[in-house]
C-alpha cells in the first residue's frame, strides 16, 4: 500500500501487480507479448484464399459478374415496365431487346466506320511517317547544330579498318550462309482455329453474359430472398439495408456513367465532325466506352484521334484542335457535369480508385480495369454494413476516417496545431465560432480528460495538449463570432456534445449580435477561473475569448490563484460575474462547493456561474448542482455560458433565425 500511495502522490500511473511483487520480494512475472489471435489468423487464410479463387476462376466469375452488372443496369428499365403493367417475362425481353438492339446499332455504325477507313489508311501512314521523319531530322539538326564545337573527330587512315573488331572481321574469308525456309501447308481446321478463334471467345463469353443476365431479372426476387436466408437472416434489416444501398448506389452510378460517357462522346464526335476528322462517329462511341475505364480512359480515347489527325493533315492545325477539344471536354464533363448529375463523389476515395484499379486489372486484366470502380463500390457498401469488412469502407470509402472531434484531439497530441487551424478554418466556414469551440474543441478535451482519467496521458502530456489548445484559441482570436446564439432550454445545458463529433451546422447569422453594456466594459468586471484539472485551462481561455468578443471585460486566473494558499488575494471590487469552468468533475465535488462559498465571501456583491462540461454517469443534474453546490448559475456549454452572461448584463439574447 505504500509503494500505491507514493505513486498516486508522484503524479505516476501506478506499477503493474508482476512489478510491485517483484519490489515486495515475489518472483518477477514476465508478461507475454500480443500474438495475432486465431480470428486475426483465420480471416487473413480466407483473404488469400478468396483472393486466389478470384484469380484462378476469372474464367468462370468474369461472365458472371459482367452479367449481375449488367443486370443492374437493365433493372430499372424493367421496373418502369412493370409499372406499366406488362408481365415480367415480356418485361425482360423488352428490355434485354432493347440493349441488343442498342449494342447492335452500335457495332455496325463502328464497322461501317472502320470500313470506310482502311481504304484511306495507306495515304495516312505514309503522311504520318513522313511527318516523323521530319521531326527526326530536325531534332537530328538541333543536336549537331548543339553539338557541332565540341565534336572533334580522330585521324583515321583512309581505307584501313579502325578498331581491332574491324581489323579482324576484314581478314575473314566470309562467305554467304544459303539457308532456305520451308513452310507447311496448313490444314483446313488449322486455318478455321485461327480465323474464328479471336471471335469465338467473346462470342462465347457474350452469350453467357446474356443468359445469366435474364435469369437474374426473371428471379430477382427470389436470389434475393436467398441472399438474405443464406448471409443475413439473422438480422433482416441490416441485410435488407446492404442490399437496398448496394442496388440502388450501383443502379445509379452505372445509370449515370451511362448517361455521362454517352453524352461525352457525343460531344466529342460532334466536335471532331466540326474539326474535319475523317469517320468522327468511330471515335466519339470509342472515347464514350474509354471513358468508363477510370482516370487514363479519356486519354486513351484521346490518342487514336491525334494520330489520325497527324495522318490527314500535312500540317499541325487539326492535331492541335483534336487536342484542344479533349482538354475543354474531358475537365468540363468531370468536374462540372458529374458532381451536378450524381454528385461529388461515388463514395469512393481517389487513392482508392487508382489502387483498385491496379489490383483488379492484376486479377483480371483489361475486364478487371473496366470493373474495378463498381466492384470497389460493392465491396464499400458492403463494408459500411457488415462489421466485419468495416475495415474496406475504412480504407477505400471517401468518408473522414476521423471525425472533426477525433482529428482536433489527434492533432492536439502530435502537437500540431497548425493543422488543426487548417481544419478549424474550413469548420468556421459554415459554423459560429461559439459552436466550434461547444462542438469540436470541447468534444476533443473531453477526449483528453478520458485519456487522462484512465491513465493513458501524464501531466506532461496534459500540459503540451493545453499549451497547444492556447495557441489555437490565440490564433483564432481574429474571427468573429457571426452566428447566432443558441437558445437553449435551462435543463438541457449540461448535456454535453457527443464525443463522435457528428455537428449540426448553424448556418443562421443575425444582423446585429447581442453584446454587453458599457457598464460591463470595463476591465475585469468577468472574472474567469480555471478548475483544478490542467486542462481546465483550456476550456477557461476559451470562455474568456468568447466573452470578449461581446464586449465584456474579462480576466482569466488560474485555480491556484484563488485557492486557500495563494500567496496573493485577488481583487474583486470591479467584479461583476465570476466564471467556474470543470471539465471533468463528478460525486459529491465538496471542493467546488467550498471554493464558491468562499468566492461568496470575497465577492459577495458578484454572481458565481459555474460551468460543468462532465459526460458519461459523471454528468450532475440541474437538482444535484442546486444541492451540492450553491452557486447562482450552470451552464454546461460555453455558447448557454455567453447567454447567461448577457442576460446577467441586461442584453436581450437575439432569437435564432
Amino acid at each position: 500500500m505504500a509503494i500505491d500511495r507514493k505513486l498516486v502522490d508522484s503524479g505516476r500511473r501506478p506499477l503493474p501487480a508482476q512489478t510491485v511483487g517483484a519490489a515486495a520480494g515475489n518472483p518477477a512475472q514476465v508478461i507475454a507479448a500480443n500474438v495475432p489471435g486465431i480470428s486475426g489468423l483465420l480471416g487473413l487464410a480466407v483473404g488469400v484464399v478468396v483472393i486466389a479463387g478470384l484469380f484462378f476462376a476469372k474464367d468462370v466469375l468474369i461472365p458472371i459478374t459482367l452479367a449481375i452488372l449488367l443486370s443492374f443496369v437493365l433493372s430499372p428499365i424493367v421496373g418502369f415496365l412493370r409499372r406499366l403493367k406488362l408481365p415480367r417475362g415480356l418485361a425482360v425481353m423488352v428490355a434485354v431487346l432493347a440493349a441488343l438492339g442498342l449494342v447492335g446499332g452500335i457495332g455496325t455504325l463502328v464497322g461501317m466506320q472502320a470500313a470506310s477507313l482502311s481504304d484511306d489508311a495507306p495515304g495516312y501512314v505514309r503522311q504520318i511517317e513522313s511527318k516523323m521523319d521530319g521531326a527526326k531530322r530536325f531534332a537530328a539538326d538541333r543536336v549537331a547544330f548543339f553539338a557541332q564545337d565540341r565534336a572533334r573527330p580522330a585521324p583515321t587512315v583512309s581505307g584501313s579498318p579502325r578498331n581491332n573488331t574491324e581489323r579482324v572481321l576484314a581478314g575473314r574469308d566470309r562467305q554467304p550462309v544459303p539457308v532456305r525456309v520451308t513452310e507447311t501447308e496448313p490444314d483446313a481446321l488449322s486455318v478455321a482455329g485461327q480465323v474464328l478463334g479471336p471471335v469465338v471467345g467473346p462470342f462465347e463469353t457474350f452469350v453467357i453474359v446474356l443468359v445469366v443476365a435474364i435469369f437474374i431479372l426473371m428471379q430477382k426476387e427470389d436470389l434475393r430472398d436467398r441472399l438474405i436466408r443464406v448471409f443475413g437472416s439473422s438480422d433482416l434489416h441490416r441485410t435488407t439495408l446492404a442490399m437496398d444501398d448496394a442496388g440502388g448506389r450501383l443502379s445509379r452510378y452505372f445509370l449515370s456513367q451511362l448517361a455521362v460517357n454517352a453524352s461525352f462522346g457525343t460531344v466529342i464526335g460532334v466536335g471532331l465532325w466540326a474539326i474535319g476528322l475523317p469517320v468522327p462517329a468511330l471515335w466519339g462511341i470509342l472515347a464514350g466506352i474509354l471513358r468508363f475505364v477510370p482516370y487514363i480512359g479519356a486519354l486513351l480515347g484521346a490518342a487514336l484521334p491525334l494520330v489520325l489527325a497527324a495522318g490527314v493533315d500535312p500540317g499541325w492545325g487539326m492535331v492541335i484542335g483534336v487536342a484542344i477539344l479533349f482538354a475543354v471536354v474531358e475537365p468540363l464533363v468531370g468536374y462540372v457535369v458529374e458532381p451536378l448529375l450524381y454528385g461529388h463523389s461515388t463514395g469512393l476515395s481517389p487513392l482508392s480508385v487508382v489502387v483498385a484499379a491496379v489490383f483488379w486489372t492484376w486479377i483480371w486484366g483489361p475486364v478487371g480495369l473496366v470493373l474495378s470502380m463498381p466492384l470497389t463500390l460493392c465491396l464499400v457498401v458492403l463494408g459500411r454494413h457488415v462489421p466485419s469488412l468495416e475495415f474496406v469502407d475504412i480504407l477505400l470509402g471517401d468518408q473522414p476516417a476521423l471525425t472533426p472531434v477525433e482529428s482536433f484531439y489527434q492533432r492536439m497530441l502530435a502537437a500540431d496545431p497548425e493543422e488543426a487551424l487548417e481544419q478549424a478554418e474550413a469548420l468556421l466556414t459554415e459554423r459560429s465560432l461559439t459552436a466550434y469551440y461547444d462542438e469540436v474543441a470541447l468534444g476533443g478535451l473531453k477526449l483528453a480528460a478520458e485519456d487522462t482519467r484512465r491513465g493513458a496521458i501524464d501531466r506532461d502530456g496534459a500540459g503540451r495538449i493545453v499549451r497547444s489548445m492556447l495557441t489555437v484559441i490565440g490564433e483564432l482570436d481574429e474571427h468573429d463570432d457571426t452566428a447566432a446564439l443558441s437558445s437553449s432550454a435551462p435543463d438541457k445545458r449540461l448535456n454535453p456534445m457527443p464525443a463522435s463529433g457528428d455537428v449540426a451546422i448553424d448556418e443562421t447569422a443575425p444582423r446585429d449580435l447581442p453584446r454587453a453594456p458599457d457598464a460591463w466594459a470595463a476591465a475585469d468586471t468577468v472574472t474567469c477561473v480555471a478548475g483544478r484539472g490542467v486542462l481546465d485551462d483550456a476550456v477557461t481561455a476559451m470562455l474568456e475569448q468568447l466573452l470578449a468578443k461581446r464586449g465584456f471585460g474579462v480576466r482569466r486566473v488560474t485555480h491556484a490563484a484563488v485557492g486557500r494558499d495563494a500567496l496573493e488575494r485577488i481583487d474583486y471590487t470591479a467584479t461583476r460575474l465570476i466564471c467556474l469552468s470543470y471539465l471533468e468533475i463528478g460525486g459529491t465535488p465538496s471542493h467546488l462547493r467550498y471554493l464558491v462559498r468562499r468566492l461568496h465571501r470575497e465577492a459577495p456583491h458578484a454572481r458565481i456561474m459555474v460551468g460543468l462540461w462532465p459526460e458519461g454517469e459523471a454528468a450532475l443534474s440541474d437538482e444535484q448542482i442546486q444541492r451540492t453546490l450553491g452557486a447562482d448559475l450552470y451552464v454546461g456549454s460555453l455558447g448557454a455560458a455567453v447567454e447567461d452572461a448577457l442576460a446577467l448584463a441586461g442584453e436581450p439574447v437575439a432569437a435564432a433565425g
